[in-house]
């Protein structure tokens, strides 16, 4: 099922949303700045190239000082919009029987997009 999942999942949008991730993370990191963001943003690209039979996972080491105030400069910036743009997919998928698989990809994207530092899809 994960394989076949992952390609509807590519061939109705899922590339091309990988592929405005990373190039969004590449601009993103062209600052000194922005490279730990845009490398978070990277991530979340090869995350939504197949997200079937991953899962979300933390790390041990993602409640440390430093991610939680970069997970709190990610929400109020990114992370926010990222979320509602994935949650609002997931809900109109979520209409059909047939979108159910996929808006629980997106739900767990959603996870993913609020709070990136520690946290990966495996």
């Amino acid at each position: 099922m994960s394989l076949l999942g992952n390609i509807i999942w590519l061939i109705f949008g899922g590339l091309i949303a990988a592929i405005g991730y990373i190039v969004g993370g590449l601009v993103i990191c062209l600052t000194i700045i922005g490279i730990p963001f845009g490398l978070q943003v990277i991530k979340i690209g090869f995350a939504s190239l197949t997200p079937f039979g991953k899962e979300v996972v933390v790390s041990d080491k993602a409640n440390s000082p430093l991610r939680i105030i970069f997970d709190i400069i990610w929400l109020v910036l990114f992370g926010w919009e990222i979320a509602i743009a994935h949650l609002v997919s997931a809900l109109i998928l979520a209409i059909t029987i047939i979108g159910l698989p996929f808006a629980k990809q997106h739900f767990k994207l959603v996870i993913v997009a609020l709070l990136p530092f520690g946290r990966d899809l495996r």
